[in-house]
């Protein structure tokens, strides 16, 4: 009844706009032969026009109302018949297909770094006890080092249009069976490497059959740390390669300020043992310092040629092309999942930077923290490589946490520390981020 009703309005709107405008040029022809009085023709074509205007609004609001009153019930007529015909069969259809929606749109439409930190007070956090893990580094462990607030330890990171799935130890363990996890990288890749390691010792019962493969202690120094999940055939290994690229002895006839140079245009010399991996996860930035490289005597060089003048962020941008490059021609990325983390934020303040401030809660805002020229090129380089990888852009993410950081609660406390992070902390969020890209390339929700 509702649309013959619209139906016939629509039909008598377009009847009073088509009469009105034959009056209105009846009235325009006749009035220019035989009428004298201007202002009467005047306000007589004006009142048409204006009725015509009328009819003519109305006759496409009616046409509107029709087309989408017959829209909407031909949905509902479609829902109400799929749901009528098979009930039971229809909810699980329904169900599997928001399921399936909902994943696509986490995929695809959600940065998992654009985000907010907030408080979980849940069991599940820490997700690890340092104490019971022996590869948790002391001087990470700010537990047993004498910090007494654990608040820092109960903030999870959320992203503003998704979640990342909880930790599940055993379910990595098992996604990661008969594969070769390998970080390379500098310290703050040892921490993300200690992490997961400790991360994944809750998901197993008899913690004897994990085991350093040689029978390693983690030092500062050592160029190699591997971990075997021997129940799971599973490796976690470490490679200490600050810079990426190969250092070296300088040209024969450098200066004698130059003690090293760093061959930005090839790749270290350990990078073969990087090759047979399943997960490759980067990291390089904190080492291209003036305080790192000049005023320790390392130079950039490339080819045979000494670049004295060079600025450390066009070194560094050249022997990410460098990286980029050796990734392209020797990594099988069909098979290899390739990762580079950003820089990742430190919190020192005061004068020339010495100062460190561990604060109780994170920041508010980030301070300016969240943006990185090191972070900036990474993505560029990145993004235009011809083989797929991904960056795990945390920078923005850790400029909050300027309460995650170990200062004085390392093996030596007159040394403050706002560059590493306590464990249990931050890095975990990382493992829980890459855990998340894991799942997503194996299609699980």
């Amino acid at each position: 009844f509702i649309f013959q009703l619209m139906h016939l309005l629509g039909l008598f709107s377009f009847w009073i706009a088509f009469t009105k405008l034959r009056t209105l040029f009846s009235v325009l022809g006749f009035s220019n032969k035989t009428m004298k009085g201007k202002c009467n023709v005047w306000i007589l074509v004006s009142f048409n026009v204006l009725l015509t205007i009328g009819s003519l609004i109305s006759f496409m609001l009616v046409f509107s109302w029709i087309y989408s009153y017959a829209f909407s019930t031909h949905s509902s007529v479609i829902r109400s018949y799929e749901i009528n015909a098979n009930t039971s069969s229809s909810h699980l259809h329904v169900q599997s297909y928001v399921k399936a929606l909902n994943f696509n749109v986490s995929r695809d439409a959600c940065n998992v770094f654009d985000g907010s930190w907030v408080r979980d007070d849940s069991y599940s956090y820490p997700l690890y006890d340092a104490d019971a893990c022996p590869f948790a580094e002391r001087g990470f462990n700010c537990f047993a080092n004498g910090r007494k607030d654990r608040d820092y330890t109960k903030w999870r990171w959320k992203p503003n249009n998704c979640d990342i799935p909880r930790f599940d130890a055993r379910r990595m363990l098992e996604q990661l069976r008969g594969k070769r996890v390998v970080f390379v990288g500098d310290s703050l890749s040892r921490t993300q490497w200690e992490s997961l390691v400790c991360l994944l010792m809750t998901g197993v019962e008899d913690k004897t059959s994990v085991y350093e493969i040689k029978g390693n202690k983690i030092t500062r120094q050592i160029r190699f740390l591997g971990v075997r999940f021997s129940s799971f055939d599973v490796r976690i290994d470490f490679y200490r390669s600050v810079f990426l690229v190969k250092p070296g002895r300088g040209p024969r006839f450098a200066p004698k300020r130059v003690k090293t140079t760093l061959k930005l245009d090839k790749i270290d010399d350990i990078s073969h043992e990087w090759v047979d991996s399943d997960v490759l996860i980067f990291n390089s930035g904190h080492w291209w310092t003036r305080t790192k490289l000049f005023s320790m005597g390392w130079y950039f060089q490339v080819g045979s040629s000494l670049k004295l003048g060079m600025p450390i962020n066009s070194a560094f941008k050249t022997a990410l092309h460098t990286w980029a490059s050796w990734v392209e021609n020797n990594i099988n990325t069909n098979r290899t999942r390739v990762f580079f983390r950003t820089f990742e934020s430190t919190h020192w303040s005061g004068h020339n930077r010495k100062a460190c401030e561990v604060t109780k809660k994170p920041w508010k805002r980030t301070n300016g923290k969240d943006r990185n020229p090191i972070s900036d090129m990474i993505k560029s380089v990145v993004k235009n490589m011809n083989v797929p990888a991904t960056v795990l852009h945390v920078t923005p993410m850790d400029a909050y946490r300027s309460d995650g950081h170990v200062g004085i609660w390392s093996e030596n406390p007159s040394i403050p520390d706002c560059s590493h992070w306590c464990l249990p902390g931050v890095p975990d969020m990382w493992n829980e981020i890459l855990f998340s890209y894991l799942l997503q390339k194996d299609g699980a929700g």
